[in-house]
C-alpha cells in the first residue's frame, strides 16, 4: 500500500462513515485497504499511485462500452458549454424516453430520476396507487436499493415471514414486505394462496446479479407472472442490472415475458446517475402531475446524464455488439473455470456480459458460501489485485465485460490469473 492511498483511507474514515460512500466498497471482505482510483480508460482503471488494473467491475455494471468512452466524452463536454442542470424540461429528456421505450415497446411512459433505489420506490408506489393494496412480495437475495420496504429478507425460520435487514427499518413497514425463495417455485402457490388479495406487487430481478448470478428459467418466470396477475398484483421486473446489459432489451427481451412495469439504471446513464420507471399507460397516468401518486425531483431528467445515456443507447443501437460480448464473456468465463480448478472446487456462471465465479458449489439461490470458501477468495483476491486484476471486492458481486475489453486484454487477465492461482496452489 502506498503512502498516498494509506493517507487517503486513514483521512475518508474520519469524514464519511466507514471511509467510505458505499459499503462495498470499504473492501470490508477483502480485509484490506480500499484501493483509490484516480482514472478509468478503456478496459482499465488507474490508481492513483499509477497502478494499472484490468478491470472486470465496470463501475457496478453501467460501462458496458468501457470507462469514458469517445461517444460519450463528446457529447457531454459538448453538453457542457449548453448548461448542467436546467431544472425545466428539455428535448432530450423527451429523446431519451422514446429510445427506452423502443426498447420496451410494449410499455408506454417513462419516468426519469436518479438512481435505482429511487425507480424502484416510485414503481412501489404506483403499484399501491393502481391497487389499493400495500404488501409486495419480493424474493430473498434479490437487492432493489436500500429503501426501507424492500431492504427486507426471509428470516432462518418460516420463509414468507420478513426480516429487516438494516436497522431503522420499522417493524411495521418489513412487515409490508413478504418474502419467499425464487430457487422454490413449488412454494409460491401457498403464498399467494395466504397473501395475494393483499399484494398490490411482485417485484424480481428477471436475472438475480446482486447476490451471485442466478439464472432462473423462462417456464418458472412465465408461472410467476401469471399468478401474480391472477392474484391481481402489479408485475415488476427490476431490470437496473440486465437492462441494456442482455441486449437491447434487458431480460424482457431475453425470457420474452412481459411485466406491467420495468426500472433500468446502470447501462442508460452512460456512465452519470440516471434510473427510469417504465410502465403501461394505465399504470404510470397515476403519477402527478396528472394522477394521484406524487414523485419528484430536482435532477430528475438531469440534462448532463440524458445526454451521456443518449448517446450511449444509441451507440449500442448503432453497433450491436452483444452477440460479440457474449461471445467473449462465455469463452472467458469457461477458461476462468478452468485456470481456478487446482484452488479446489469452483462454479462460474455467465449469461450476455455478465459473469461470477465462486469459490464451492451448490446451486441454491441466495448462495450460500462457507467461511472456507469466503476466506479463499480473500486470498485470491489479494493476489489478482497485485497482478493488476480488478474485481468487485466481495465474493457475492458479479463481474463485467465491456466492449472495450478486447481479446487481447482478456488473454493477459488469464494470464494474470493464472500466476496467482499458481502461487496459492
Amino acid at each position: 500500500m502506498s503512502e498516498q492511498t494509506q493517507d487517503l483511507w486513514t483521512r475518508a474514515q474520519r469524514v464519511m462513515p466507514g471511509g467510505v460512500n458505499s459499503p462495498v466498497r470499504s473492501f470490508k471482505h477483502i480485509g484490506e485497504t480500499p484501493v483509490y482510483f484516480a482514472k478509468g480508460e478503456g478496459a482499465f482503471l488507474e490508481s492513483v499511485d499509477g497502478r494499472r488494473f484490468i478491470d472486470f467491475c465496470m463501475g457496478f455494471g453501467p460501462h458496458i462500452l468501457g470507462h469514458s468512452p469517445q461517444v460519450v466524452v463528446n457529447a457531454v463536454s459538448a453538453q457542457l458549454a449548453h448548461g448542467t442542470s436546467l431544472g425545466a424540461c428539455n428535448p432530450l429528456e423527451v429523446e431519451l424516453c422514446e429510445e427506452l421505450l423502443l426498447s420496451y415497446p410494449f410499455l408506454e411512459r417513462v419516468r426519469l430520476v436518479n438512481t435505482g433505489t429511487e425507480a424502484v420506490m416510485t414503481a412501489l408506489r404506483l403499484a399501491r396507487a393502481v391497487t389499493g393494496r400495500a404488501k409486495t412480495l419480493k424474493f430473498e437475495g434479490c437487492y432493489h436499493g436500500h429503501f426501507d420496504s424492500l431492504l427486507v429478507s426471509a428470516g432462518s425460520g418460516v420463509a414468507d415471514l420478513p426480516q429487516a435487514s438494516s436497522k431503522g427499518v420499522p417493524k411495521e413497514i418489513a412487515e409490508t414486505t413478504v418474502v419467499a425463495r425464487l430457487d422454490d417455485p413449488a412454494s409460491w402457490g401457498a403464498i399467494f394462496e395466504r397473501h395475494g388479495s393483499s399484494l398490490a406487487a411482485v417485484i424480481v430481478e428477471p436475472v438475480p446479479a446482486n447476490e451471485g448470478l442466478f439464472l432462473p428459467s423462462r417456464t418458472d418466470l412465465r408461472r410467476l407472472v401469471d399468478i401474480a396477475r391472477a392474484a391481481g398484483a402489479v408485475v415488476i421486473f427490476d431490470e437496473v442490472i440486465s437492462g441494456f446489459r442482455l441486449g437491447l432489451s434487458g431480460a424482457v427481451g431475453h425470457y420474452d415475458i412481459r411485466p406491467d412495469i420495468v426500472t433500468l439504471g446502470k447501462v442508460i446513464g452512460g456512465g452519470l446517475p440516471l434510473a427510469a420507471v417504465m410502465g403501461t399507460g394505465r399504470i404510470m397516468d397515476e403519477l402527478a402531475p396528472i394522477g394521484s401518486a406524487y414523485q419528484a425531483g430536482t435532477f430528475s431528467g438531469n440534462v448532463l446524464s440524458v445526454t451521456a445515456g443518449l448517446a450511449c443507447v444509441r451507440e449500442l443501437r448503432r453497433s450491436k455488439p452483444y452477440a460479440d460480448l457474449e461471445r467473449r464473456t462465455t469463452l472467458f468465463a469457461d477458461e476462468l473455470g478452468d485456470v481456478l480448478r487446482p484452488l479446489g472446487v469452483v462454479t462460474v456462471t455467465s449469461l450476455g456480459s455478465i459473469f461470477w465465479f465462486r469459490f464451492g458449489e451448490g446451486n441454491q439461490f441466495p448462495p450460500a458460501l462457507s467461511e472456507k470458501d469466503r476466506v479463499l477468495f480473500r486470498k485470491f483476491y489479494s493476489r489478482v489485485l497485485e497482478k493488476g486484476i480488478y474485481f468487485p471486492p466481495s465474493p457475492y458481486e458479479v463481474c463485467f465485460v465491456s466492449t472495450a475489453h478486447s481479446d487481447a486484454h482478456m488473454v493477459e487477465a488469464l494470464e494474470k490469473i493464472s500466476a496467482a492461482v499458481r502461487e496459492l496452489a
